[in-house]
């Protein structure tokens, strides 16, 4: 009976562990040992065995090292997104720089991390992901709505990387982000008026909080967390939340 209402109460998150260091991956699976619904259930020490792993074991997130040797992480990324798109990835690095943030979301990832991230919000970005949600670091999520907002005349989504990014050499030798990059832009019209709530949810959605950190911060249900983005990706004519804050930016709307 006890395992029965252990069950009902908490979803587990299957994670797969990537990471070629071994003392990274103890110190990543001793953290998530604290938690009663994050489990590892698998290790990885290159993008291949990732992604033979990620097909076996079907994790909900996988937390992926960038550099790793044999196959990188963004490599990896998008091979698995590609087969498998059910599968949420988070990006781990020690490096913030544009390219491989670019990269990586451009690969399919669902979130990106710094590995100095405290634990706590470790376990946060892992629960967001597996919701469905995107998460970035505060300071990643900064560089992410500065890169896409580098034309004047229309906002930039989807940046598409070009094999060239995701090959051994260039990950050697980066070539700048405006070279290995392609964009759709759009015009858009002037967006359906917010009200005061929708504003404030808006602010948080370019910090880069959740739908469950929304609805932390301003003490709300999840469900009503989820209707208020719901109801701004309408007026604002946007798909996800990123096209959402980068309009935001360029609109003045926050």
């Amino acid at each position: 009976m006890p395992e029965t209402q252990i069950s009902e109460s908490v979803r587990m998150i299957n994670v797969l562990l990537v990471e070629d260091h071994a003392l990274t991956r103890i110190g990543l699976k001793t953290v998530i040992k604290r938690t009663d619904d994050i489990n590892v259930i698998g290790e990885a020490t290159n993008g291949l065995e990732a992604i033979e792993m990620a097909e076996s074991l079907m994790p909900d997130v996988i937390l992926m090292d960038v550099g790793m040797p044999k196959m990188n992480g963004i490599q990896a990324a998008k091979a698995i997104v590609e087969k498998n798109p059910q599968v949420r990835i988070i990006m781990l690095t020690q490096h913030d720089n544009d390219r491989d943030i670019m990269a990586s979301l451009a690969s399919g990832a669902s979130g990106y991390c710094l590995k100095d991230v405290e634990p706590e919000r470790l376990f946060v970005a892992i629960r967001a992901v597996s919701a469905g949600d995107a998460w970035l670091d505060e300071s990643i999520a900064a560089k992410v709505l500065r890169l896409y907002s580098t034309t004047t005349e229309a906002a930039t989504i989807e940046p598409v990387m070009t094999e060239a990014v995701l090959s051994e050499s260039s990950m050697k030798n980066p070539a700048p982000v405006a070279q290995t990059t392609t964009a759709k832009t759009f015009d858009r019209p002037a967006p359906e008026a917010l009200s005061p709530r929708e504003t404030e949810v808006l602010t948080l959605i370019v910090e880069g909080l959740s739908n469950q950190g929304i609805a932390d911060k301003l003490i709300i249900s999840l469900p009503t967390a989820k209707t208020h983005v719901r109801n701004i990706l309408n007026k604002l004519s946007v798909d996800d939340r990123t096209q959402a804050a980068v309009h935001a930016m360029r609109r003045g709307l926050i």
